[in-house]
């Protein structure tokens, strides 16, 4: 079991006395290595933040006494140099940190921030082309700094996971070394939707309150928080955590106060806590007034056996969804790759399963049943195929086919969340609310934090009757996921 993380002291608490004041961080060696990554070709375009926001922040940075190195648009090898080079530069003593902005991926309940040449399609890969966040800490730890400082706005939707997930995971906690000082961009587990503005609200909240004087870093971020979550209604609240022994301000030679203040108020949501907290299930969803938003109250369940399953018969769907044309897709350069590769060997059974998960993301579900047949034919055991053809039947309509691959995935691997979380599509799709209820309660009990079920789950319930539970439900999902509302219109569920 791994140690909590240490969090930072909620600010609303009793305010204390004035301490005199006191000078911050001796001034000591600063480097700062950010980078930006915007152009991912799995991307269908160029991310328009991270480059903006990666130059804004190091010019502040070096105003505030950094020695700071910018990298742009980092390949695997140059980020790896990138990196290498940065922990080189450190000294004992010094202070170290690090700016992201671009795609992160949790796993395993670890972040990586990732390169714009990742090739990610399974769980392993993230961790074969990803850079582990709690790596790079440990990393700079080693190396004798004494404050250590990640700021990562890298809780975006991203190509990836949907190829080996049926949600978005967004950012775990960190086990930092002591000393540390973190902050994400939005909640843990959490995404926010790339607004296509030229420069994010989180870096333009940031770079404000790094110019207030005669603030600690804590104070900085924490009010940097408070403004994300005003101007975002709420939307976006990000995620601090400390384990700073001393004050620390981002200006250099600047003098701040140890003092405890009360956050500003933010009208009409209450003071917002100094960290969102790690989520654990609780019996009933929290008061209004408890947070700023009610995404800790995922009931659990004893999960739902697999093999109690009932045959149904297959009803139309709601909405048909819109067929992407093969066509279409042939020149992008994933698909190209993965067709070159199919064509010199038709029985590559990875590359055929690949080129299924491509399809059915993009809305090709015909070519990528097509593709899951072909590679299920190579291999019938294959849980990950039988799962994908399984969703994919689901969103097209084919209920009965999609029921006996789910049921033939959990067969084989009865835990199997993806495939509960498919299943449970199927019968809500088909009208079977209570059967897809059973299915999400099991899903959420592996993952309590699988948006998908949580929203599906809610549907469920309000069609069986449940309207305030099936509410709190789809309030809580859309809480983690502002879209998931939208991506089941896509599957044909509203």
């Amino acid at each position: 079991m791994r140690l909590r993380i240490p969090l930072l002291a909620a600010l609303s608490m009793l305010a204390m006395p004035l301490f005199p004041v006191v000078a911050a961080h001796a001034d000591g060696e600063r480097f700062a290595l950010i980078i930006g990554n915007a152009k991912y070709p799995d991307n269908e375009t160029p991310l328009k933040e991270p480059i903006n926001d990666a130059r804004d922040v190091a010019d502040e940075l070096k105003r505030d006494g950094f020695e700071v190195e910018v990298g742009e648009n980092l390949r695997s090898d140059a980020m790896r140099r990138a990196l290498d080079k940065f922990y080189g530069r450190i000294t004992p003593g010094s202070t170290a940190l690090i700016f992201f902005s671009g795609f992160g991926i949790q796993s395993a309940r670890q972040s990586y921030i990732l390169p714009v040449d990742a090739q990610i399609w399974t769980e392993a890969d993230v961790r074969r082309d990803g850079f582990s966040l709690e790596t790079i800490l440990s990393e700079i730890n080693s190396r004798g700094a004494g404050v250590k400082i990640a700021l990562l706005d890298a809780s975006r939707r991203n190509p990836f996971e949907r190829r080996f997930r049926s949600f978005s995971a967004g950012l775990a906690p960190v086990i930092a070394p002591s000393g540390t000082l973190v902050m994400y961009s939005a909640a843990l587990s959490s995404v926010v939707s790339d607004s296509g503005a030229e420069r994010s609200l989180f870096v333009g909240e940031l770079l404000k309150e790094i110019r207030v004087p005669d603030l600690t870093a804590e104070e900085t971020l924490n009010r940097t928080r408070v403004g994300v979550t005003r101007a975002s209604r709420s939307e976006q609240v990000p995620w601090i955590s400390s384990s700073l022994a001393e004050d620390f301000a981002f200006v250099a030679g600047a003098k701040v106060a140890k003092v405890a203040k009360v956050n500003p108020k933010i009208d009409p949501k209450p003071v917002i806590p100094s960290v969102v907290p790690e989520v654990k299930p609780v019996a009933q969803p929290p008061a209004a007034t408890e947070s700023v938003k009610p995404v800790a109250a995922i009931t659990q369940p004893e999960p739902a056996k697999p093999t109690e399953i009932r045959p149904i018969e297959a009803k139309p769907v709601e909405v048909k969804p819109t067929e992407t044309s093969v066509a279409s897709l042939a020149h992008e350069p994933t698909v190209a790759a993965l067709n070159a590769k199919i064509a010199a060997n038709p029985k590559d059974i990875n590359s055929l399963y690949r080129r299924g998960q491509v399809y059915a993301s993009k809305g090709a579900y015909s070519a990528a049943i097509k593709d899951f047949d072909e590679t299920l034919k190579l291999n019938p055991k294959d849980v990950e195929a039988l799962n994908n053809r399984c969703w994919t039947r689901t969103v097209v309509g084919e209920l009965s086919g999609a029921l006996k691959d789910c049921n033939e995935a959990l067969r084989l691997r009865p835990r199997f969340v993806d495939a509960l979380d498919s299943r449970g599509l199927l019968y809500l799709k088909a009208g079977k609310a209570k059967d897809a209820i059973a299915d999400f309660d099991a899903a959420l009990h592996i993952n309590p934090r699988l948006t998908s079920s949580l929203y599906g789950r809610g549907l469920a319930k309000q069609r069986s009757g449940a309207t305030a539970a099936g509410e709190r439900d789809v309030t809580n999902a859309k809480a983690m996921d502002p879209n998931i509302a939208k991506e089941f219109a896509g599957y044909g569920v509203n």
